[in-house]
């Protein structure tokens, strides 16, 4: 059975992330921040002083992209790099000031946001939405090795 356009499941994820990513972005555009430099913060703002490569893990970015997007994030004041003295190759981001008070305006984005996402959504419903993408994830991940 041949599948049209609006079958694929990866389509419909897409438009849903397109969506997603331009209503966001257009919330933090007043505040100079790109929704994946906004990862980078969100993380910051639970457990300042992460390395890159713990950034790498937790957000599943490569290196060079970890970096782009601290070295902008640097570029515009909301966090510092240092390099680490016990592992001269390892870099830490810590919040600048202005990095910490901007949380006071984006968290509540970000919260709101989730609201919006979620409302009408049970808990069980986004227990199992979880399950799914993360058996997708699992999917496609199996079929690159």
């Amino acid at each position: 059975m041949k599948l049209t356009f609006q079958d694929y499941i990866s389509i419909k994820i897409h438009k849903t992330d397109l969506l997603l990513t331009s209503f966001i972005k257009a919330r933090f555009e007043p505040y100079n921040l790109a929704p994946e430099q906004n990862l980078i913060l969100m993380l910051l703002w639970e457990h300042d002083g992460l390395t890159q490569n713990q950034l790498v893990e937790k957000l599943e970015k490569d290196k060079t992209n970890i970096a782009r997007m601290a070295s902008s994030l640097e570029r515009k004041g909301f966090i510092k790099r240092i390099q680490c003295p016990e592992d001269r190759r390892s870099v830490r981001l810590y919040l600048t000031k202005r990095g910490q008070e901007l949380g006071s305006s984006i968290i509540p984005i970000a919260e709101e946001f989730n609201e919006i996402v979620c409302r009408g959504i049970s808990e069980d419903e986004l227990f199992e939405l979880e399950r799914l993408l993360a058996k997708i994830r699992e999917n496609v991940q199996n079929s690159l090795n």
